[in-house]
């Protein structure tokens, strides 16, 4: 029987050689494999090996100081292929300044890549991404200028009379992944891990290629005592072993706890009175947000607002049985965290694989998603992906957007600096923010207007003070919140003048006026 090597963090790293291409298996901190990486970036540091390395990565994993940060060295890399780089500053910063040849690739067609590579496919096949800045007529998710002459990796396809992007295969080299228990035999399992992430499929499109395998396990355990339906990777699979010396510094579960078992599903934990959010601008922007939900409505919730409130306003609305909550990750139910441990949740009762929960958003797609946005124009297109000079990447926002039956961004009507008071049911802005979102030219195009228009796919776009439809002949504002003038601080902000309802409500002024439950429950529509 084949079996792998068990080797030190070091060890591991020495057999990693330059100008080879390397999959990392995480998502945030989450199943960051930081024996090994950190013992890489060592070894670049002190010999300057290994060198000019590919790096893929299907999900941003980092919380702006681990996990792939530990590439961010010019000349260690020299090519990214990535799915979001939000929580990854030091690499931003590399692409920006035309470091590193960078690509960006939506996070679940990458996760379902790695299966059809996995099955010698020649690429995976998909609508997702067109029209957006991924279509090679457009960027090719290509996000800085050196890589504008660099081969595409994205082409257009047609299948009967039908556009298609294929996103192409990417060979190899070695795949790090990271797991609870490995046994003498290398077999490994993922039971404490808060996500159960595209782990196996990785495995074997590395294996199609003739890479290796590296894992980093928190445990040694006899040859067996593995349940055989929890085994991940079988260990004929995994080439060499790390046993993390230092759990709480390196296997840590996520960013703010080395372990919580109930972010694994091994227990539930209670509701707590503390879970009320304060009333804050990005809360008063979910309420309104969340009006737009169904009774069984399954929904998504991406980065940014939407994870930071969704989750909670849900609990405290007490609406957790009449409607369905998932993230990307896999969740399905529960409460999700936000910010930098973005993709795990307590008290789920299901959690995925990644590149599985991207075939239902692909697929059947969700019935409400909600998710962040940047900059929006007054075809309905949005920017979510590139604001300023920061490349963060698409993450799942183009593949849930796409297929989704209804879409509800969530955003400041203004930027940079913007304070509000909310106060007897209405607004009053006591600074405006001076960055300015509804623009005339989006830096890039991650949502396109005219292909929802043209499919008939529901838009909302919610801020603070207005709410905005997509409709046939474009966006159009339909609500402005009791305290604002129409003028000077909607239309005056804005580089287009929208469509305006003839029919332009006032918003819900209950959202305003209170921290604790508003009495969501009503507004549902029946399913």
């Amino acid at each position: 029987m084949r079996k792998p090597v068990f080797v030190t963090g070091e060890e591991a790293a020495g057999m990693i050689e330059s100008n080879k291409t390397i999959a990392t298996i995480g998502m945030t901190l989450v199943s960051s494999s930081e024996t090994i990486l950190k013992a890489l970036e060592k070894r670049y540091l002190e010999t300057g090996e290994p060198k000019n390395l590919t790096l893929m990565h299907s999900c941003g994993q980092s919380d702006r100081d681990r996990g792939i940060q530990h590439f961010a060295h010019e000349g260690m890399l020299g090519r990214i292929i990535g799915g979001h780089w939000g929580l990854q500053p030091k690499i931003m910063k590399l692409i920006s300044e035309n470091k590193l040849l960078a690509y960006n690739f939506p996070q679940g067609q990458f996760a379902q890549l790695y299966r059809s590579m996995a099955g010698g496919e020649p690429g995976k096949i998909t609508k997702v991404g067109l029209g957006t800045f991924i279509d090679p007529r457009l960027d090719g998710g290509k996000m800085n200028e050196i890589t504008k002459d660099a081969p595409d990796l994205i082409d257009v396809v047609t299948i009967g009379n039908e556009e298609y992007l294929r996103y192409n295969p990417i060979p190899i080299d070695y795949c790090i992944i990271r797991g609870t228990r490995i046994d003498e035999n290398g077999n490994l399992s993922t039971e404490e891990e808060a996500m159960n992430l595209e782990v196996f499929s990785a495995v074997m499109a590395c294996k199609k290629f003739g890479g290796k395998v590296i894992a980093q396990a928190k445990y040694k355990v006899a040859a067996g005592s593995i349940h055989c339906k929890q085994v991940t990777v079988p260990g004929v699979f995994i080439d060499a072993a790390v046993i993390c010396p230092d759990p709480e510094e390196d296997h840590r579960q996520t960013h703010s706890f080395y372990f919580n078992p109930a972010y694994c599903g091994n227990i539930r934990t209670p509701s707590e009175a503390d879970d009320v959010l304060p009333l804050t601008v990005r809360k008063v922007i979910g309420r309104r947000a969340m009006m737009e939900l169904s009774e069984n409505d399954i929904l998504n919730v991406g980065t940014g607002i939407p994870n930071d409130v969704v989750g909670p306003i849900i609990a405290e609305e007490g609406i957790a049985e009449d409607v369905t909550i998932t993230v990307e990750s896999g969740i399905y139910g529960g409460v999700p965290m936000g910010g930098i441990d973005f993709g795990i949740a307590k008290n789920n009762f299901a959690l995925m694989r990644h590149d599985d929960q991207f075939d239902f958003y692909n697929g059947q797609g969700v019935d409400v998603t909600f998710m962040g946005a940047g900059q929006v124009n007054a075809e309905g297109s949005v920017n979510a992906t590139r604001l300023g000079p920061n490349p963060t990447g698409a993450g799942g926002f183009i593949d849930i957007t796409t297929n989704a039956k209804h879409v509800v961004f969530c955003s400041t009507f203004t930027g940079k600096g913007l304070e509000c008071s909310f106060e007897g049911g209405k607004v009053t802005i006591l600074k405006e923010g001076s960055l300015i979102k509804f623009v005339d030219r989006l830096q890039q195009i991650s949502y396109n207007g005219q292909i929802a228009r043209r499919k008939g796919q529901k838009m909302h776009y919610v801020t603070e003070r207005a709410v905005f439809e997509l409709t046939p002949e474009g966006l159009m504002l339909t609500e402005i919140a009791n305290g604002i003038n129409l003028q000077t601080q909607i239309l005056d902000l804005m580089e287009y003048k929208p469509l305006i309802s003839e029919n332009l409500k006032v918003i819900p002024t209950e959202i305003y006026n209170s921290e604790g439950a508003f009495g969501l429950k009503r507004y549902l529509c029946k399913g």
